[in-house]
């Protein structure tokens, strides 16, 4: 009787341990799901990828290969030839302007064969009783007045120099209104442009209005036109015919206010 007690007490304990050890690895399991979210019997996203006709997408390895894009160039510097307006035509910064980017681009003209294919706006200048004008030409037509200085003369807008640029440059591209980072990428790519600003690069506290065959117009005589050769992060770099300086260092925001009270005007070009 005994005997047969102690086997009962030796098969209770065998028993007591198979389940104490069987609920252990039903814990493990359970354990491992609720970590990897993953039921023990599913097989392994890349195990099963691995598999003849598999359907679940395998993570691709391409996005690591993918170099993240350049950042843009800061600061951008042309050799373009510079010429001086004076003493020639002192109201002819624009189509000087205009001579040293056809020089650029390799066409070699000379200023003063340029100012007879210049559109003009021949409107008599008509003045007020105080001495204003009251009517005279519009320079989005044409030149306005007289170029060398033999009469009054004021300058051409962007729209009828255009069409000068156009005979020379059958690529010419007129990017009036652009924004200034649209010049800057010109630059990066070696293009200069010819941009509208005031003689001292300030904002003009002087304005006239007049009327003219296609309706008044507001503008300033102290308006001016240089090439545009060079940016970095605090400046801008022209070409002045003005005083024939090449490469003139102007601060960016400066230069931003004239370019803006004077319409965005800008001609430039594409390779």
């Amino acid at each position: 009787m005994q005997v047969l007690w102690k086997g009962i007490q030796v098969t209770f304990g065998f028993f007591l341990i198979a389940g104490l050890l069987f609920a252990s690895g039903v814990f493990s399991i359970l354990l491992y799901a609720k970590i990897t979210g993953q039921a023990w019997f599913e097989e392994s996203p890349i195990a099963y990828a691995d598999t003849v006709g598999a359907k679940q997408p395998v993570v691709s390895t391409a996005a690591v290969n993918v170099k993240p894009p350049e950042p843009p160039v800061l600061s951008a510097m042309l050799d373009a030839p510079v010429i001086r307006q004076l003493p020639e035509l002192p109201s002819g910064c624009e189509v000087t302007s205009l001579t040293m980017m056809l020089l650029y681009f390799g066409i070699q003209k000379d200023k003063m064969e340029l100012v007879p294919e210049m559109k003009r706006d021949t409107t008599p200048l008509k003045r007020n009783k105080n001495g204003s004008i009251a009517y005279w030409g519009n320079p989005n037509t044409g030149f306005v007045g007289e170029v060398t200085g033999a009469g009054k003369g004021f300058g051409i807008y962007h729209g009828a120099l255009f069409e000068l640029q156009k005979q020379y440059i059958p690529k010419a591209v007129d990017l009036t209104g652009q924004p200034f980072e649209k010049l800057e990428q010109q630059l990066r790519e070696g293009i200069p442009s010819v941009v509208w600003t005031t003689i001292d690069y300030r904002v003009p506290d002087k304005w006239t209005v007049w009327d003219t065959p296609i309706g008044p117009i507001q503008t300033t005589f102290m308006e001016h036109a240089v090439l545009l050769v060079g940016f970095d992060e605090q400046n801008v770099y022209v070409n002045d015919p003005w005083n024939g300086q090449a490469k003139v260092k102007i601060d960016k925001e400066r230069f931003l206010e004239t370019w803006e009270v004077m319409g965005r005007q800008a001609l430039s070009y594409l390779k």
